[in-house]
């Protein structure tokens, strides 16, 4: 290529770079972190009524954001289900959806035979709050309501265990 082509192919990729990194600066919202106090949601459920995190006040509560159609998700979902049947009784696990409906969620859970909490998050407000960038992700929350953990990828019933004992006091 000559040094006509490349000067303004240079220039529209600065101006660019600079473009996108005001609109990041600008569009920012605030959102959560490890050590913050989680942000209290209420999202529509899987039976069709709503569910607030304050509904599990008190407790450690599991949050795992996920997509039907994401392979690590697919990959650790045994391992949730599991965790589900061993502990989810006495430390919920919420399963976060973004942008699928319920009934795609019915089709491929085969209904929920395994009694997880499903929640959808349509307009994604909740994982900007939580500053979810992918899937599968998973945040502990203490009793006392502040983020623990965030981790990025797939987790194991024993990961979340361990997790759970070292924050339920």
């Amino acid at each position: 290529m000559n040094q006509r082509v490349i000067k303004p192919l240079v220039l529209i990729l600065i101006i660019a770079m600079f473009g996108f990194f005001g609109y990041s600066l600008v569009t920012k919202g605030k959102h959560t972190d490890v050590g913050d106090k989680a942000f209290n949601f209420e999202l529509p459920n899987y039976d069709g009524g709503t569910t607030k995190l304050t509904d599990y006040k008190g407790k450690v509560v599991i949050l795992n954001y996920f997509a039907s159609w994401c392979k690590p998700c697919k990959d650790e979902f045994p391992e949730l289900a599991a965790y589900q049947k061993d502990y989810g009784g006495k430390y919920p696990l919420l399963m976060i959806n973004r942008g699928e409906t319920i009934d795609r969620i019915k089709k491929v859970t085969n209904d929920n035979k395994e009694g997880m909490v499903y929640l959808f998050d349509y307009n994604a407000k909740v994982s900007k709050q939580y500053n979810v960038t992918g899937q599968p992700e998973t945040f502990v929350i203490d009793k006392q309501g502040i983020i623990r953990e965030h981790y990025n990828g797939p987790v194991t019933e024993m990961q979340i265990y361990n997790w759970i004992k070292k924050y339920d006091k």
